[in-house]
């Protein structure tokens, strides 16, 4: 069988949003069997709930943001890949300000902090969302699709006109039968370059952005000191996101990914023509030992290797 899973206790940590430069106060805690992942605005009076929802979605320039009645909530997808990454279906996050703390730009942290706080299984299955048809959305060049898989793997590429992404690895295919979310995509940073700073900034954008909590890059060479954690960081990034922006539909996906160049704006058109798509899923759950593929999705937890 495979379980439900939540929190064993409260965590809660501090940080600085990537876009709005506030400083931010999060707090995760353990959430009953079929709440699913809910966030909460609790800088506001009364507090605004915000469970995950695709149709939620409004901003994606540069990260994915929550909206219900005007009250916005971005940079979840890091959080968000963490969540999926992890198994965790039922969870309360409150959240002191518009954004997410942005942390060392990658979901590391937060798998720290899940971790720290301890994870534990409901008497409740798990609810996989399964593909039954290919599912795809274009824009341009651009592409994102879903296609039936007793598992869930991505494969991913990305095209930027820059020395330093053209020097590493464009493309990257991680299938969790066998790659380690925490191992394999945790770690990933994500990037931007100086000479888009000041127009993202002009926009209210990257306010909190610095080589603390991202990969920066100038014409020609990546400026942070330490380089690049693995050599195809870049694309390893975007995969991060990826998970953390399926994991808005609410549930995990029995899937494969595909991609090329695809973001925040199309992996949430490619959701919305999911669950558009009737014909396309169905809910499965196992009651019974489950396939090999779909049984290693979420092993049994170990300390994380994050470093």
């Amino acid at each position: 069988m495979l379980f439900q899973r939540t929190l064993k206790s409260v965590i809660r940590a501090t940080g600085v949003g990537l876009h709005s430069g506030v400083k931010v106060t999060l707090v995760l805690r353990p959430a009953q069997p079929d709440t699913g992942v809910c966030f909460h605005r609790v800088d506001l009076d009364p507090p605004v709930d915000l469970p995950v929802d695709p149709f939620m979605v409004g901003d994606t320039r540069m990260a994915s943001c929550l909206e219900k009645a005007g009250v916005k909530l971005g940079t979840v997808e890091h959080l968000m890949s963490a969540l999926a990454g992890l198994g965790i279906d039922n969870i309360h996050i409150d959240v002191d300000a518009a954004e997410l703390p942005i942390m060392d730009g990658s979901a590391a942290p937060f798998v720290y902090l899940l971790q720290s706080a301890g994870i534990e299984e409901q008497r409740s299955l798990k609810k996989f969302l399964r593909l039954k048809e290919v599912v795809e959305v274009r824009e341009g060049d651009k592409w994102a699709r879903l296609s039936p898989y007793e598992g869930f793997s991505l494969d991913f590429s990305i095209q930027f006109n820059h020395p330093a992404v053209h020097q590493s690895g464009t493309h990257v295919k991680i299938d969790f039968a066998r790659d380690s979310y925490v191992r394999d995509v945790a770690r990933a940073r994500t990037f931007g370059f100086t000479q888009d700073v000041e127009a993202l900034r002009a926009e209210g954008l990257a306010l909190g952005g610095s080589l603390d909590n991202a990969i920066v890059m100038d014409e020609y060479r990546v400026l942070n000191v330490e380089g690049l954690r693995v050599p195809d960081e870049f694309v390893r990034h975007k995969v991060l996101d990826a998970i953390g922006d399926l994991y808005l539909v609410g549930h995990p996906l029995l899937a494969a990914f595909s991609a090329h160049k695809s973001g925040h704006a199309l992996n949430n058109r490619l959701l919305r023509e999911l669950l558009a798509t009737t014909t396309a899923w169905e809910w499965a759950s196992f009651e019974e030992t489950p396939p090999t593929t779909v049984a290693k999705l979420y092993p049994a937890l170990i300390p994380a290797l994050i470093g």
